[in-house]
């Protein structure tokens, strides 16, 4: 419940209104399907149309069934670690600074690299420099010392270290770059908050086949907004 969030309850229904979280106004919700129904018309007429409704997929595809004015945007899998269980494959590697060879926390003045491997490796990022909420960029090098491979920390909260940002060169795919960053990442969040998560497209099945093999477990959610946003 940070600055400008609101939360509203129906019975056992709620819905968080959360603005500015992963670059979009955020309404999570949870609970049983005609009061989510009932509490997300009442929160999008106090919050606003630009939030965007998002929750488990099956309770997002009966709420937007009940609702004409509702239209299902897109579908992905959110993936976490239990509370307290980190996952055996998350190790917390020794601190270090991204050079030849080595994957660690890049500097600030490093992240036009960042945007630069981005735009070429994954254009659609939602996590990139400079946007709200992304803290920091973990990258891996290869042994000539380009960057072929980052991870962002962003939009973590206490309980939630998240990852978001996730990219390896395209020529370079396939040699493990991208589960090193990965792991040094996760395993960092890990030690620092009660448990790890982030979202991937329900269609990226290397990525979730990556993920498992990290110690993470997917649920399938949905996101939904009015037919006028």
């Amino acid at each position: 419940m940070g600055p400008k969030v609101r939360a509203w309850a129906l019975g056992e229904a709620v819905a968080v209104a959360c603005p500015d979280l992963n670059r979009r106004d955020r309404l999570t919700v949870c609970g049983p399907t005609g009061a989510v129904s009932t509490l997300v018309r009442w929160a999008l007429a106090q919050a606003g149309p630009s939030y965007r409704m998002v929750g488990e997929r099956a309770l997002v595809e009966e709420v937007v069934a009940r609702d004409a004015g509702l239209r299902v945007l897109g579908t992905f899998e959110w993936m976490d670690t239990p509370p307290g269980a980190p996952g055996a494959a998350l190790t917390r590697p020794a601190g270090e600074e991204a050079g030849p060879g080595r994957v660690g926390w890049l500097r600030d003045d490093q992240e036009g690299e960042v945007s630069a491997l981005l735009a070429r490796a994954a254009p659609s990022a939602w996590a990139v420099p400079g946007v709200t909420g992304v803290r920091r960029w973990a990258g891996v090098r290869d042994d000539d010392g380009h960057l072929v491979a980052v991870a962002a920390d962003a939009w973590s909260c206490p309980p939630v270290g998240f990852l978001a940002g996730v990219a390896t060169a395209p020529a370079v795919r396939g040699r493990g770059y991208g589960e090193r960053v990965c792991r040094f990442a996760l395993g960092e969040l890990a030690a620092a908050h009660e448990r790890v998560a982030l979202m991937v497209d329900t269609d990226n099945h290397a990525a979730i086949a990556l993920y498992e093999r990290l110690g993470l477990r997917g649920r399938p959610l949905a996101a939904a907004a009015l037919d006028a946003t």
